[in-house]
């Protein structure tokens, strides 16, 4: 791979991180979403599912009739600001899925500059119509900021509200790293709001799985393999955005699995969730 140009005043190009990481520019395209009414909305879209969803599907027009296997998608943060969300590996079109205006292509994800997620920002061309730029052209992009991971302080079990987005970042992202100590570290029964009906779920983790294990099956399928929320998701798969995930009490790792069914059980008669919410059992 050649080297990128260095720009006068030792600006730091797009080009230079790409070669550092050994990612060959022409086997690259970089890509750039905005927020729209027909795919992503708003930060809110900006999970794994919605983020893999909307980019593997391509229509024919701008798109590279052949796009390379490396994919780096970046989101718009402003003006032409653009920061660094992930990274896939293209192994081609699913041609089952074709339409007579889309393409959709089998993504998978990347490690490619993985320590640079959310956290690189480049500045995008004038053309900011051309969301999609072949490698050596991505390469002559600015660098505006490489911004340090700040962690995300853990706000103690008691008064631990988060939605789904979020929980998709405290089972992946190292800012959360406290939270992921603190989850992985104790049993517990937690809370599942779903703020559309105001219905609710009351769940155990215990055993060797704990709270940090049970809540990333969350994270990887929306509804847990819970038959109420899995219903839901089946209905609209959107539904999961609308879950709240709290907890209503913690054990230790060597509390008996007996302990942890009885205040399973007590908390379901209490909230009433076999009568009016999401429980089945």
């Amino acid at each position: 791979m050649k080297s990128p140009p260095v720009r006068r005043g030792g600006d730091i190009d797009l080009g230079h991180l790409l070669l550092a990481a050994g990612v060959e520019l022409d086997t690259t395209i970089v890509i750039r979403h905005t927020y729209n009414p027909d795919g992503l909305t708003g930060p809110h879209d900006l999970t794994t599912q919605k983020v893999h969803a909307y980019t593997r599907r391509q229509g024919f027009r701008k798109f590279p009739a052949a796009p390379p296997k490396h994919w780096l998608i970046f989101v718009t943060d402003g003006g032409l600001r653009s920061r660094f969300l992930t990274a896939y590996d293209n192994r081609g079109e699913v041609t089952a899925e074709r339409t007579a205006t889309h393409r959709s292509f089998d993504l998978e994800p990347s490690d490619l500059l993985t320590t640079l997620r959310g956290r690189l920002v480049v500045q995008w061309s004038k053309d900011a119509v051309n969301w999609v730029k072949q490698g050596r052209a991505a390469a002559q992009f600015t660098v505006l900021e490489i911004a340090d991971p700040a962690e995300v302080t853990f706000p103690g079990f008691d008064r631990l509200v988060i939605d789904y987005a979020t929980l998709l970042d405290v089972v992946e992202s190292s800012r959360y790293r406290s939270w992921q100590a603190a989850l992985a570290s104790v049993q517990a029964i937690y809370l599942i709001t779903d703020s559309r009906t105001g219905q609710h779920y009351v769940g155990k983790a215990d055993g060797g799985e704990r709270l940090l294990g049970r809540w990333n099956t969350y994270a990887r399928t929306g509804h847990g393999g819970n038959v109420a929320l899995t219903a839901l998701a089946g209905l609209d798969p959107d539904h999961v955005r609308d879950f709240r995930f709290s907890i209503l009490r913690v054990f230790g790792p060597d509390t008996p699995r007996v302990d942890v069914d009885t205040a399973e059980e007590h908390f379901k008669r209490a909230l009433m969730t076999r009568e009016f919410g999401l429980n089945r059992n």
